[in-house]
């Protein structure tokens, strides 16, 4: 299927594309604010420039958009019918590059938390952020009985209704 607009209309749509600070990077940020959170953003000196970054609780925060992060089952995550093969390496390459952040980040000490686009939505909402601060703060209780705490954790939506999130555990080999 050929494109519906022309090549230039196309590029100017594409440059206009956000890498950071996106919405629902910035309604997530003023969620965990207001929850009293304090955080830096887009920390350059860690791999993959995690979105928010929360010292206190060593932990790094990636928003990912469905789309472009190829959320597994989303309706978000389509895929685009022209340029298939180019698409293709597009998507694997976000791939690959986001599981070797994840695993210097690891390397690192860090624990670490991918929230998806679809889980925010329009407004953050309450279980979201509960979500979110029960495992901050439930590393600072696995730290004291175990040496086994969850070090990666992963929050999705369905894409389509209100948040339902759950923290999922996902294999970093």
């Amino acid at each position: 299927m050929a494109d519906i607009v022309d090549q230039k209309t196309r590029s100017r749509m594409m440059s206009r594309i956000r890498g950071s600070n996106t919405k629902p990077e910035i309604l997530l940020r003023k969620a965990l604010h207001a929850e009293g959170f304090r955080f830096r953003i887009n920390v350059k000196n860690l791999p993959g420039t995690p979105d928010i970054v929360l010292r206190k609780w060593n932990t790094a925060i990636q928003v990912h958009g469905c789309f472009w992060h190829r959320h597994p089952g989303c309706p978000k995550a389509t895929f685009p019918s022209s340029n298939v093969s180019f698409w293709q390496d597009k998507f694997a390459a976000n791939v690959e590059r986001d599981r070797r952040a994840l695993l210097k980040l690891d390397e690192l000490g860090w624990r670490t938390l991918t929230i998806w686009e679809c889980a925010i939505g329009r407004e953050v909402a309450g279980p979201l952020i509960d979500e979110i601060a029960s495992f901050l703060r439930d590393h600072d209780s696995a730290m004291e009985h175990s040496d086994d705490s969850v070090r990666h954790g992963e929050i999705s939506g369905d894409g389509v209704g209100p948040v339902s999130c759950a923290i999922a555990i996902p294999q970093l080999s």
